[in-house]
């Protein structure tokens, strides 16, 4: 091939890729500006996919699985919270419900441009955010719960600090510093008592049986005990849990195995019921059936 030719050819990769990845801006029912990334690859079969606790769409996992997908003819969009990444609104602690109403108002926006919506999918905080609109709206098949937390009331005292009920209720917030004591948020009253009264199990129990969820979770994850994991199992209907061994919260050294194995669960090439445990050397394989639902 000339030098010329070759030339064509990466301008026209180039060209194509920027044509793929379009920058899309949504409007919440609050009137914020939501940004999000559409990964079009001329299907109009689309997956959604959701960060986590002050992360954004450009992060990982989000943007590896979206590639992955994307590799696979799947087009996916990704998108910022109200208050995270691009996106107008102030960053609140809580928010779980607010954020799944977030969800709802991208994916009216998508199907009024006449996409399917496949699947949906939530890495940490954005997991419980996906169970949380399955459970209302009913209005998907196919769920993905990435490192989610099922007891919401836990790891607040190391976020917040000893006492931090009564320090809110005298003070009427708390404001989270980092190592350095660097202001990062503030938490409100209000905004601790969302976190509190979001029930998951609930949420959990109210997904319709015909929605199948995956609960992916690293055996490492020092943010999220990956105990929490076999909650979701218990009491949601339709529900497989995959474990992937040596992994951390954001699957850091394990990004193609975890995209890998949301890709295959949401194309059914993997047909094991119950409990999967798998790790670099290992490959999937049943561990524990799960034989009651409750």
């Amino acid at each position: 091939m000339s030098e010329t030719h070759r030339s064509q050819s990466n301008n026209e990769r180039i060209e194509n890729s920027e044509n793929q990845h379009r920058r899309v801006v949504i409007e919440n029912s609050h009137g914020e500006k939501l940004v999000g990334v559409l990964q079009d690859t001329g299907s109009t079969e689309t997956v959604v996919i959701c960060h986590g606790f002050q992360s954004s769409k450009d992060r990982i996992p989000m943007r590896t699985i979206a590639n992955v997908f994307e590799s696979a003819k799947i087009t996916t969009f990704r998108f910022d919270f109200a208050g995270n990444g691009e996106s107008q609104g102030s960053f609140q602690y809580g928010n779980y419900r607010r954020e799944a109403e977030d969800l709802r108002s991208v994916l009216q926006h998508l199907r009024g441009e006449n996409r399917v919506i496949s699947a949906i999918i939530g890495h940490s905080k954005g997991g419980n955010v996906v169970l949380l609109y399955a459970a209302k709206y009913k209005a998907v098949e196919i769920v993905v719960n990435i490192s989610g937390r099922f007891f919401l009331e836990r790891a607040i005292e190391g976020r917040l600090g000893k006492d931090y009920m009564k320090r809110i209720k005298e003070n009427g917030f708390i404001d989270v510093r980092n190592r350095k004591g660097k202001f990062e948020y503030r938490v409100t009253e209000e905004s601790l008592k969302d976190r509190l009264t979001t029930n998951t199990h609930e949420a959990c129990l109210s997904i319709h049986e015909n929605c199948r969820v995956l609960t992916v979770h690293g055996s490492d994850d020092r943010i999220v005990s990956v105990t929490e994991a076999s909650e979701f199992a218990k009491y949601i209907k339709n529900h497989k849990l995959c474990l992937i061994e040596g992994a951390d919260h954001e699957f850091t050294s394990h990004q193609h195995q975890l995209a890998s194995t949301v890709l295959s669960f949401f194309k059914k090439d993997d047909d094991n019921d119950g409990v999967v445990s798998t790790s670099d050397q290992v490959p999937m394989r049943s561990v524990v059936p799960i034989t009651s639902r409750i």
